[in-house]
């Protein structure tokens, strides 16, 4: 399978008329921590777009930056125990999301997923998403980023 780019979030953007331009930096984004230094703005606005396998299918998680997620709580979702939520590897979230972990973005995605958003994003008005690649990002308002992706808002960390 071909690894995705940028370019391939940027197309989707375009396709979605959301005016938004994916930004390519000059300094890693494959963390978090990275992501909001190069981004310039606060860990908690960064969008970390994990892909989970829940009960054998995959599901991508959207989780804010500062926090981590609660397998058991993404197990009380679906009705299943937190032993049956994990964290798809590297082949798996390459074949499902067609990016490399630390760049997945929320959206341009190689097939259709169901999408889990962290509730404490809501804290910020403009959160920003990874672009697929370690060193691009996209901001995006949070409303819209849960619009585009269809995403169901829970409580997903762990706290």
């Amino acid at each position: 399978m071909e690894i995705r780019t940028p370019a391939h979030v940027q197309r989707a953007l375009d396709d979605l008329g959301l005016g938004i331009r994916v930004r390519e930096h000059d300094a890693p984004t494959a963390t978090a921590e990275e992501a909001a230094a190069a981004a310039g703005c606060e860990l908690g606005a960064i969008v970390k777009s994990l892909c989970f396998t829940v009960n054998g299918e995959p599901v991508l998680i959207l989780t804010a930056g500062d926090q981590r997620v609660d397998e058991r709580k993404i197990g009380e979702l679906y009705g299943v125990s937190r032993k049956k939520v994990r964290m798809a590897d590297r082949d798996t979230t390459i074949a499902v999301t067609g990016y490399e972990p630390g760049g997945v973005p929320p959206i341009g995605l190689a097939t259709t997923l169901p999408v889990l958003v962290d509730e404490t994003l809501r804290r910020y008005e403009i959160v920003h998403a990874a672009a697929g690649a370690s060193n691009a990002t996209f901001p995006i308002p949070f409303q819209t980023l849960v619009q585009i992706t269809d995403g169901r808002i829970a409580d997903i960390a762990k706290g």
